[in-house]
């Protein structure tokens, strides 16, 4: 059963920088999604991954001088978890005027050239989140006609599916969530791009293999760690785009990049996150 925890944490007084720091701290200790607003944000986390000490010695923690931030928990049931975030925080998003993002359940959707149906049974990878929005950004400006795709960390597999839909094959999607590849496994199903196949677990799961660019919008820290994994699966020419972490991480996943043998081709930003390109020479 996926059933979650969802902590609302009001932040007086609230701005985006402490919505931010609230989020990236909580990444740290498993918390999966976060979605701000004027005076808060409400961050959700795996019910078997959810410990109440943890989250006291994290806000205890909160560096921000004069702000408070008060929290209230529920449990959601995992039955329940698809009406939640349908009713609440999932709504059609359109990238670059080129890509709508939608489920079966909405309507009056605009159209645009790439039409994706997504069916969230978590509350990340809807395109929703601006890493999200920079990597389908990155994906709509880039030719992928008979070009291999990986796509790490996958959630939704919606970059897997919208990169598929503009001719990449073969395609891979793993992520280390056992129902985020069945959810996966779900939508690339119904959008019929059968080339896509959805792996369980981390870079243990990836073979021998070679891709023309491969797509990780993870989180720092697992990026500095896996990061050599990528690059041998790089062959001559390949590009490697990340993401899942703030502008001022860049000059860390630079570092690493450079020293594994990449050139830097640049980065992107969006409300102080990242998206930064690498290109193996």
């Amino acid at each position: 059963m996926n059933d979650y925890m969802q902590v609302r944490l009001e932040v007086e007084p609230c701005s985006e920088v402490a919505t931010d720091v609230l989020a990236a701290m909580l990444g740290e200790i498993g918390y999966e999604s976060f979605v701000p607003d004027e005076t808060g944000v409400t961050a959700f986390v795996p019910q078997g991954t959810y410990d109440e000490a943890q989250l006291e010695t994290v806000l205890g923690q909160f560096p921000l001088e004069g702000v408070k931030v008060t929290r209230q928990t529920t449990f959601v049931p995992g039955q329940d978890w698809n009406e939640e975030w349908e009713k609440h925080y999932f709504k059609p998003i359109v990238v670059g005027d080129e890509c709508v993002i939608h489920s079966t359940f909405h309507k009056d959707v605009p159209q645009a050239r790439y039409d994706v149906l997504i069916d969230p049974k978590m509350a990340f990878g809807t395109g929703h989140h601006e890493t999200t929005t920079l990597m389908l950004q990155a994906i709509l400006a880039t030719d992928f006609i008979g070009r291999s795709v990986l796509d790490m960390g996958c959630g939704t597999a919606v970059l897997a599916i919208l990169a598929s839909m503009k001719g990449a094959s073969p395609v891979v999607a793993v992520d280390i969530d056992e129902f985020a590849t069945e959810n996966a496994q779900e939508n690339v199903r119904l959008n019929r791009v059968p080339d896509i196949e959805v792996r369980l677990g981390g870079i243990e799961v990836l073979k021998q293999e070679a891709f023309d660019f491969i797509f990780a919008n993870i989180n720092r820290n697992i990026l500095l760690a896996d990061m050599h994994a990528y690059v041998e699966r790089m062959k001559s020419g390949s590009r490697l785009f990340m993401s899942g972490f703030y502008v001022e991480d860049i000059p860390a996943i630079r570092s690493e990049a450079e020293r594994l043998g990449l050139r830097f081709a640049g980065h992107a930003e969006k409300n102080r996150w990242a998206r930064v390109e690498c290109v193996k020479d």
